[in-house]
């Protein structure tokens, strides 16, 4: 698949300890996508300029693919949702959890969502008999949302749930094919200015921000066999974590340059102080998988899921 060969200065075979001499530039294969992303940020600000690792952009990959494909090791890093990572290590694939993501703030939601601006949707349970669009199935979008409703007393298989890409939702909702957008930063900037659209949660208005942290991981082998690289790559996405926390304007200024967009229509992004990982977000999606019936209990463990151990920040080295 894309990007696949292998690395410079390795042969098939060779040793796994190659991998981790220190004046080795190590690549490490990453989606090329259309939307703001540490990744992206640290190599513009010249993070990883002296390191021992850089990012490799193999292209575009359809967000759903993401964790699978570093689940098997075609990508060796990747961001999406703690649910999609929990289901791909019960289901045997070789990955974990390093840095934490996103946090979900008031002022910045991981997600948001729209209704047309005539519609009669305004509570919860409103939406029974109605369309939703998000994202992909067993993320953010589908689980958080469903909990909630739950909560609200509402009966979620009276909702008709459909995957609608985030960059296609607010057309798809201004024309009348979905009653709901749950959309995501950055494209959730331009359905927010949209006068025929009206907004009617964010995610942090659902959960306060718990399931909202979109963490990175990594594929094992890349760990085993490069754990010096994997930290360099930790360190740099913490510091560009902590540079758009303290810089949002300015990260938007990247994003809308990265992207071809109005500044005004780029959203604010918060992160975890150092992308330090702790336990209840994670937690919060195994109790989740759990009771809907798609993880069984006990299976997966939090300390399954995630690892500290290559952030330089939680060692006190930086």
């Amino acid at each position: 698949m894309f990007g696949c060969d292998d690395k410079p200065g390795t042969q098939a075979g060779a040793p796994a300890v190659i991998g981790q001499r220190s004046d080795q530039v190590v690549p490490f294969r990453y989606p090329d996508n259309p939307t703001f992303d540490l990744v992206y940020v640290a190599d513009s600000l010249g993070y990883f300029e002296g390191t021992r690792v850089r990012p490799q952009y193999v292209g575009k990959v359809a967000a759903p693919q993401i964790i699978p494909l570093v689940g098997t090791g075609e990508l060796d890093l990747g961001t999406r949702m703690v649910p999609l990572v929990i289901s791909a290590i019960a289901s045997g694939l070789d990955l974990k959890v390093v840095a934490a993501g996103g946090k979900t703030l008031q002022e910045a939601p991981h997600m948001k969502y729209f209704v047309r601006d005539d519609s009669g949707i305004r509570t919860p349970k409103d939406l029974e008999g109605k369309t939703v669009g998000f994202n992909s199935f067993g993320a953010c979008a589908e689980f958080v949302t469903k909990k909630y409703l739950r909560q609200q007393g509402v009966d979620v298989d009276r909702i008709k749930w459909v995957v609608v890409p985030d960059v296609q939702a607010e057309q798809t909702l201004a024309t009348g094919n979905i009653d709901l957008a749950i959309i995501h930063p950055p494209t959730s900037g331009s359905a927010e200015h949209n006068p025929a659209l009206r907004k009617l949660w964010s995610d942090f208005d659902l959960d306060e921000g718990l399931g909202g942290m979109a963490p990175y991981s990594a594929h094992g082998r890349f760990l085993r066999d490069h754990p010096e690289a994997a930290r360099d790559v930790v360190q740099a996405l913490a510091k560009a974590a902590n540079w758009v926390n303290g810089h949002p304007d300015d990260a938007r200024k990247i994003t809308a340059e990265r992207l071809g967009m109005k500044l005004e229509l780029v959203e604010r992004f918060a992160y975890v102080d150092d992308l330090v990982i702790t336990e209840p977000p994670i937690q919060y999606y195994i109790d989740i998988l759990e009771h809907e019936g798609k993880l069984k209990p006990g299976a997966v463990q939090v300390k399954d899921v995630y690892t500290n151990a290559f952030n330089p920040f939680v060692r006190g080295t930086v």
